[in-house]
């Protein structure tokens, strides 16, 4: 009988004087986020999360009763962060680490939430694959929570292209070369540039082309004009420069270019007399042909010889890739006395804002003197009276054999 007394004491004890619990805190990872989302070996990143307290209810209620008074005391619920940690992932050699831990970052409340950013590092060498740090967070009198967070590493990068590079180029102006960035990742890259490596032998116009933001599997191209100052055999360099995230990575493509004394714009004779009369004039044509990648301006034929030419120059413009034009003159001897003559042509041009001219090309021509029109008369009238003789002599045979076949 005491003993079951006991017990219906301790149980009126337990019901008066123990907190009554509404509600626990639930602490879960609501989000997180990766910058950069794929990262290469050797690259460091942020991961960002979200720690939240999920429990709805606000409050707990605790009720005691001292003999006839019942006290109710109402408290907020909250959840004690004690520490939150990163566990690394590894392949067996390297590791996707950080380097922090938070300790002791107080009480979240119900529905609240909190944002934890981890420095993450894929150390060099790493395998490519995907990776699941873990992690931890301590919450004080409450059950832990483990959250595996995914962490992909891939070796795909940024190639570049030779889209439009010849393997000889001609020393006269400049010509034009293209290339294209190719994005190979799964995820997009930030300032991307080409940039050409610097030649003694070799001018590169711009100095470097910005592409900027290349999408996953994207790509964009880019144009330089390459001015030979010599002739020979160089070897070129272009860098594509982009970011992953905030990590800086470049690639290289090299080629081999010959410079040559060729002349891909120049002039081209079609006609030019080899005898000009004293006094006269005769028509010179040629062809002006613009065999390189890109566009010349400021065009200019000029003749140049001790005889009268019209028009002292002659004025193209604008010529595009493959273009031929027909530029022709007057050749006027008047002022020339008897003999062999050279007459030369050279053609001038701009081309990024510099000027160029072309070797002259040279052509020889003889003044002769006029055709005596008299001594051609001469001979007209000895050449009719021929004629004539002959004539003569056949109606004179003609008779003669008539009049005997009549005897």
């Amino acid at each position: 009988m005491k003993k079951t007394l006991a017990i219906i004491i301790s149980f009126i004890f337990c019901i008066l004087f123990v907190p009554s619990i509404s509600a626990d805190p639930s602490i879960i990872i609501e989000n997180y986020s990766l910058y950069p989302e794929i990262f290469m070996p050797g690259d460091s990143g942020i991961l960002t999360i979200t720690v939240k307290n999920a429990e709805t209810t606000n409050t707990v209620q605790t009720t005691s009763t001292t003999g006839s008074t019942s006290t109710t005391k109402t408290d907020t619920v909250g959840a004690y962060i004690k520490k939150i940690w990163l566990v690394s992932a590894t392949d067996g050699f390297y590791k996707i680490k950080t380097t922090k831990s938070y300790e002791y970052l107080g009480i979240l409340a119900p529905l609240s939430s909190i944002n934890i950013n981890f420095k993450i590092i894929a150390e060099e060498n790493i395998t490519e694959d995907l990776y699941f740090p873990s992690v931890h967070i301590d919450v004080d009198t409450y059950e832990n929570v483990q959250f595996p967070i995914p962490v992909k590493v891939s070796n795909a990068t940024v190639s570049l292209l030779l889209t439009d590079l010849p393997s000889r180029i001609s020393k006269s102006g400049s010509t034009l070369v293209t290339l294209t960035a190719v994005n190979n990742r799964e995820n997009a890259v930030d300032s991307v540039t080409i940039i050409p490596e610097s030649n003694d032998g070799l001018k590169f116009t711009p100095n470097s082309v910005f592409v900027g933001t290349l999408q996953a599997d994207a790509s964009s191209e880019a144009s330089f004009s390459i001015k030979p100052n010599d002739v020979g055999v160089f070897n070129i360099s272009f860098n594509v420069q982009f970011k992953n995230g905030d990590n800086v990575h470049t690639e290289k493509i090299s080629h081999s270019i010959q410079v040559v004394e060729t002349l891909d714009v120049a002039p081209v004779l079609n006609s030019i007399p080899s005898k000009i009369e004293k006094g006269k004039s005769a028509r010179v044509s040629l062809e002006v042909y613009n065999a390189k990648t890109e566009p010349i301006t400021g065009v200019i034929v000029t003749p140049i010889t001790y005889a009268i030419v019209t028009p002292s120059q002659y004025f193209i413009g604008s010529m595009d890739p493959d273009d031929v034009f027909s530029a022709s003159f007057e050749l006027n001897s008047g002022d020339l006395t008897y003999g062999n003559y050279t007459i030369g042509f050279k053609l001038s041009f701009k081309q990024d804002n510099e000027y160029y001219e072309t070797p002259i090309i040279y052509s020889n021509f003889s003044v002769i003197p006029l055709k005596n029109i008299g001594s051609d008369g001469g001979l007209l009238v000895l050449f009719g009276s021929v004629i004539i003789i002959i004539l003569v002599v056949l109606i004179f045979i003609f008779y003669i054999k008539k009049r005997r076949s009549t005897k």
